[in-house]
């Protein structure tokens, strides 16, 4: 039994290890640049262990990404409200605007590697799912404005709302100081014109 949480602790210990690896990388290098053999070395794994646990570079960022939202996920789930349950939907939905664009905001580089290596896996596996984060934050946004305001087309506007943080201008926005706020404040103005 002993070997068996040592494992399970190594195994945590080197997903860990791996994840701050690709982050540190992702701060001085280009995405494209980075390799799953540079991850490997920064982490002091093998390739191999690299390659077992995440199975490609998008699997990796993706992991990467969802740790990093993590939190806020936490905070819609059963956090206090305006975020969490208990407020209006269109409370929820601002207040929800926001920890998006936090997240977005402190993982530029994350997302650019994400979007990198998710045009590479697409490019050859025409028709792939979306990103798991993506599909949550879909959902979550979608409901919320379904709740907000029933006859809309809810799936569609989720969609329109989070392609919006996709777009060349707004990464560079992102980049420039207080383009977190400037891009806040703007989405949530759009948002509640939509819901009106």
């Amino acid at each position: 039994m002993t070997e068996v949480r040592r494992e399970r602790a190594d195994a945590a210990r080197n997903r860990q290890a791996i994840l701050l690896a690709t982050e540190e990388l992702l701060t001085r290098l280009p995405p494209e640049q980075i390799s799953m053999e540079q991850v490997a070395t920064t982490a002091g794994v093998g390739k191999g262990t690299v390659f077992h646990r995440f199975g490609s570079r998008a699997g990796l960022m993706r992991a990467l990404m969802q740790e990093r939202a993590m939190t806020l996920q936490q905070a819609v789930v059963d956090g206090p409200p305006p975020l969490g349950p208990g407020a209006p939907a269109r409370e929820r939905l601002l207040a929800f605007i926001d920890g998006v664009i936090a997240v977005v905001a402190r993982n530029k580089g994350l997302l650019a590697a994400l979007d990198h290596a998710e045009a590479v896996v697409q490019a050859r596996l025409p028709g792939d799912e979306p990103p798991p984060l993506h599909a949550i934050w879909h959902r979550h946004i979608a409901d919320l404005i379904h709740e907000a305001r029933p006859g809309l087309d809810a799936d569609l506007t989720a969609h329109l709302i989070l392609a919006s943080l996709h777009s060349d201008p707004i990464q560079r926005m992102l980049a420039a100081d207080g383009g977190g706020e400037r891009l806040s404040a703007g989405l949530k103005t759009v948002i509640t014109a939509v819901l009106s």
